[in-house]
C-alpha cells in the first residue's frame, strides 16, 4: 500500500507523535503507574552491608555479606546474600566458585556453629560454651608450656623454646593481624608456625 504524505502531513503527523509521547511521558498516562507497580523492590534493600574476609584459601578475597535484621532492636540477623569487594585491591570484586558459593557455606546443616569437645573414653563429641573451651585451650597451653619450656641449651644458652605446640595461622587475615599473631606466637616460645597458605 502506497501512502502519498506531503510535507505538510508528515510534520503534522510527526506532531501529534511527539506530544503524546511527551503526554505519558510526564505521567498523564497510566503506563507509568502500571509500569511503577510492576516493579519489584530491590532485595538488598532494608539490608545491614558488612566487609568481611573469605574464609577459602590464602588469597584472602574481599566480600561484602547482607544480613536482614537489626540487632539494635532485639532481632536476629540472617546473611541474605554474599558478593564480591569491588573496593578491595585483591579481588576487586570478582570471587572464585568456592566464594561465589558462600551463602551455601554458611547455611550449611553440616557446619560447625559451636565449640564440641570429646571427652576421653567418650565416642561423641558434647556442645560447650565458648568461655568453657577457650578456659580449656588456655589451660592445656599454659600447662603444656610449664611442662616442656626450654629456657636454656646443653651450652648455656638463653633460648626460650617451646617445642611440644604448634600454631598453625590463618593466611586470610589483615598484616596488622598477622604481625599480632606473629609477636605473641613467637613471645611465647614457640617454634612450630605455619600458615594455611602452605598447607
Amino acid at each position: 500500500m502506497n501512502m502519498e504524505l506531503s510535507r505538510r502531513q508528515f510534520l503534522a503527523a510527526a506532531g501529534a507523535g511527539v506530544a503524546g509521547s511527551a503526554l505519558g511521558a510526564f505521567g498523564f498516562g497510566a503506563v507509568e503507574s502500571a509500569h511503577a507497580k510492576a516493579i519489584r523492590d530491590f532485595k538488598l534493600v532494608n539490608t545491614t552491608e558488612t566487609r568481611n574476609t573469605c574464609p577459602y584459601c590464602s588469597v584472602a578475597c574481599g566480600i561484602i555479606m547482607y544480613s536482614k535484621g537489626d540487632l539494635k532492636k532485639g532481632e536476629s540477623a540472617e546473611i541474605v546474600h554474599i558478593e564480591g569487594d569491588t573496593d578491595h585491591p585483591t579481588n576487586r570484586g570478582t570471587l572464585c566458585p568456592k566464594g561465589a558459593a558462600l551463602l551455601n557455606f554458611v547455611k550449611a546443616e553440616t557446619r560447625l556453629k559451636y565449640p564440641m569437645i570429646r571427652k576421653p573414653g567418650s565416642d561423641k563429641f558434647e556442645k560447650v560454651s565458648w568461655d568453657d573451651a577457650l578456659d580449656r585451650i588456655a589451660r592445656l597451653l599454659k600447662d603444656d608450656r610449664d611442662k616442656n619450656f626450654i629456657q636454656r641449651n646443653n651450652d648455656g644458652v638463653t633460648v626460650n623454646r617451646w617445642t611440644t605446640t604448634g600454631f598453625l595461622a590463618a593466611s586470610a587475615t589483615t598484616n596488622e593481624t598477622a604481625w599480632a599473631t606473629y609477636k605473641v606466637v613467637r613471645s611465647a616460645g614457640m617454634l612450630v608456625f605455619d600458615n594455611q597458605a602452605r598447607v
